[in-house]
């Protein structure tokens, strides 16, 4: 099947599949994405699919095993949760921990990235590197610039670099 064939199967069967779909699984949004990846499919293999040999058919069967697999997904996954019982409670975040968090969104992502790789994921410049896919230059320059911009974000708070080098003084 050809492109142009491929395209008019699709228009003239899509909506008709989901109503079916939908019909079999009772769920319209799953219904929807389970059709639309058996089309990805059918697109993948659509010089095998003969329209007289009943290409909707074939679709509207990988759409159907598709929604199975994922209840049986599903299924695995409560019952799993279901053997590990109740989560253990988690202690809330210090308060430091969500200055710090607080502190990251407002700087850019690109730099974000990076320090939180570099300080707080202990990676070293050249790892941090190869994980963004970025020259070791340009990482070094974001942690650079990020240091700073933390550093004028956390000023006269409780996580101020300066705070150390104040006591020291206080004490001196």
């Amino acid at each position: 099947m050809g492109e142009q064939a491929f395209d008019a199967f699709y228009a003239g069967s899509v909506g008709r599949l989901i109503g079916q779909l939908y019909a079999m699984i009772g769920d319209r949004a799953e219904a929807q994405d389970v059709v639309q990846e058996a089309f990805v499919r059918a697109w993948e293999r659509r010089a095998a699919l003969d329209k007289d040999g009943a290409p909707e058919a074939w679709v509207r069967t990988v759409a159907y095993r598709l929604a199975v697999s994922r209840w049986r997904r599903v299924r695995t996954s409560l019952t799993f949760a279901r053997r590990q019982g109740p989560p253990s409670d988690v202690p809330p975040p210090d308060d430091h921990h969500v200055l710090l968090v607080a502190a990251l969104k407002q700087i850019p992502a690109a730099q974000r990235r990076v320090v939180v790789l570099h300080h707080l994921c202990d990676l070293e410049v050249k790892q941090v590197a190869e994980e963004t896919g970025s020259p070791v230059g340009t990482v070094k320059a974001q942690l650079s610039r990020g240091r700073t911009a933390l550093a004028r974000i956390l000023a006269d708070t409780e996580l101020d670099p300066r705070a150390d080098r104040v006591s020291e003084v206080e004490r001196g």
